[in-house]
């Protein structure tokens, strides 16, 4: 069953991601960035086993702000992808303030949900500045690095529209990889139950489930290239 969910998952949520975008644009995508971002943390506490690894369930979730820079910097520019990067940092610091402050309520006598909050989200600090902080250098290295392989194709091959699936996987395998290193380093080392063997095998568990989210989002970009050309074409005539 794990594995049909999150094969379902991976439609859905890059599903939502280009139905926001087909209905409000480019903000769409920002009220997706802020979406995503903050579930991403809550869901990554969560273990599973599937496809024979065990491994974080927010990988997928995550996976989703990449397609969405990445879509933002073909149709929309280097500064609206950095724009949904910073809306991400700023949701990281809200809900990481916002549940902490749930932790200084002295629950009443009839309470019975303050047990399993503090059990969720005690941990919400350590996770969310780790998320923060790597979120930042991924997302900007994945910005960077999408028009730096931009420029590469418009200078060798003089194809402006071309190679789209270079520079989606190009740019998005490399910031993930160094996504997923730094912040499972960061969330996770020194917590009980979480041996190194146990992390390098997230670590690598979480890279393959990337690659595998990269390689299906090329589609996505190509299919939201095609929504912001209609668009344009419409709004022209």
């Amino acid at each position: 069953m794990n594995e049909l969910i999150l094969a379902a998952s991976v439609v859905f949520i890059f599903g939502a991601v280009l139905l926001a975008y087909r209905l409000a644009g480019d903000a769409g995508l920002y009220c997706m960035t802020v979406t995503v971002t903050i579930l991403s943390n809550i869901e990554v506490l969560i273990l599973v086993n599937a496809f024979g690894m065990e491994q974080t369930l927010g990988n997928v979730l995550f996976a989703a702000t990449f397609l969405i820079t990445d879509i933002l910097s073909e149709n929309s520019g280097k500064k609206a992808a950095n724009r949904a990067v910073f809306l991400g940092i700023g949701a990281s610091a809200f809900f990481a303030l916002l549940t902490c402050s749930w932790m200084l309520y002295k629950p009443a006598e009839s309470d019975w949900a303050m047990p399993s909050i503090r059990a969720i989200f005690s941990t919400t600090p350590r996770m969310v500045l780790a998320s923060m902080s790597v979120y930042a250098v991924s997302q900007f290295l994945d910005v960077w690095l999408y028009h730096k392989w931009w420029d590469f194709t418009d200078q060798r091959f003089g194809q402006h529209r071309k190679f789209l699936w270079l520079r989606n996987n190009g740019s998005t395998l490399v910031s993930q990889l160094v996504n997923t290193i730094l912040f499972n380093l960061a969330a996770f080392a020194g917590m009980e139950g979480y041996t190194p063997a146990l992390l390098t095998h997230i670590i690598l568990a979480g890279y393959v489930i990337y690659v595998a989210t990269s390689l299906l989002d090329t589609p996505a970009v190509y299919i939201a290239r095609k929504i912001h050309d209609k668009k344009a074409t419409l709004g022209g005539a």
